[in-house]
C-alpha cells in the first residue's frame, strides 16, 4: 500500500510540475511582428513568439521548403470590394481564409454565406475587435463564442477552427485560452500597410508590395477593404503561379505544419 501511495504522489508531483492551469499563464501583451527578408526569402519572427506558438499550436508560416502560399483576409467591415475578391478567387480556383468580426457578420451576411458556399474558410476575428490580452477569460470566451454562434446560425456550419487575434495583439494567456476553446491562432509572414482606405496608391503599388514579399510557406495577410488589393489580386495569383507557387488552404497547413 505504501508503494501505491508513493507512486500516486510521484504522479501528482510530475503533473503539477509539467502542467500549467490557464490562470497561471503570463498575460504580457505582445504585438505581432515578423522580420521580412530579401526577395522571395522566408520571413522570420522573434524566438519567444515561436516558442509561444509551438506551445499553443499556432502558426505564422508554412513549410519554407515548399512553394506554397496561404491567402488570408481580415474582414472587420465591408468596403465594397470583397465580392470582387471572391470573384477572382472563384475564377482562379484559389482557396482563401476570411477572418470576420461580429459587425461583419451582421452587415455582410450574404458575403459570408458565399465564402462558405465557395469553399473558403471563415475564421474568428472576435465580435468587437478588442485587444484580447485586455479581456479577462470570460470576456475572451464571449468574444469568440458570439462570433461562432452567429456564424453557425447564418451558414449552418458546425465549427469554426481558426482565430486571427484583433490588431495582432496576443499574450501567452490568450494563445492558450483560445487553444482551450478549440482555436488555432493564425498570424502571418507577409503583409503591408494596406488598410488605410483613404490613401489608395493604385493597383501597381499593391502588386509590387505583395510580390516583393512572396516567399515559400507565406501566410499572406491581405485586407479586402483595399481597392488596390482587389484590383491587383488576379495579377498576383497569376504571377505567383508562374513562379511555381501553389495556393493552399489553412486546413492543409494545419495538417502538415511545423514551425521553422
Amino acid at each position: 500500500m505504501k508503494r501505491i501511495i508513493a507512486a500516486v504522489f510521484l504522479l501528482f508531483l510530475f503533473f503539477s510540475l509539467t502542467t500549467k492551469p490557464a490562470y497561471a499563464y503570463d498575460n504580457k501583451t505582445y504585438n505581432w511582428s515578423y522580420k521580412p527578408a530579401s526577395t522571395h526569402t522566408p520571413a522570420d519572427t522573434e524566438p519567444h513568439y515561436k516558442d509561444m506558438l509551438q506551445q499553443s499550436g499556432g502558426y505564422f508560416i508554412g513549410d519554407t521548403n515548399e512553394k506554397a502560399l496561404y491567402l488570408t483576409f481580415d474582414n472587420g467591415y465591408e468596403n465594397g470590394y470583397t465580392e470582387q475578391v471572391l470573384d477572382v478567387l472563384a475564377e482562379k480556383r484559389v482557396p482563401g481564409a476570411f477572418f470576420v468580426t461580429g459587425h461583419y457578420l451582421k452587415t455582410a451576411g450574404d458575403l459570408v454565406k458565399r465564402m462558405v458556399n465557395d469553399g473558403h474558410i471563415v475564421g474568428n476575428h472576435s465580435f468587437h475587435h478588442p485587444s484580447l490580452p485586455q479581456a479577462n477569460d470570460q470576456k475572451l470566451k464571449e468574444e469568440l463564442d458570439s462570433v461562432k454562434a452567429m456564424f453557425m446560425d447564418l451558414t449552418g456550419e458546425k465549427e469554426m477552427h481558426y482565430l486571427r487575434p484583433p490588431r495582432g495583439e496576443f499574450s501567452e494567456r490568450t494563445l492558450m485560452k483560445s487553444k482551450e476553446l478549440g482555436y488555432t491562432n493564425v498570424f502571418w509572414s507577409l503583409a503591408y500597410k494596406d488598410w488605410e482606405v483613404d490613401k489608395p496608391k493604385g493597383k501597381e503599388y499593391a502588386y509590387e508590395q505583395i510580390m516583393k514579399r512572396i516567399h515559400p510557406g507565406a501566410v499572406m495577410l491581405v485586407h479586402s477593404v483595399s481597392p488596390d488589393n482587389a484590383a491587383a489580386l488576379a495579377d498576383v495569383i497569376d504571377e505567383c503561379e508562374r513562379l511555381g507557387y501553389t495556393f493552399r488552404s489553412l486546413d492543409e497547413l494545419a495538417l502538415s505544419h511545423t514551425l521553422p
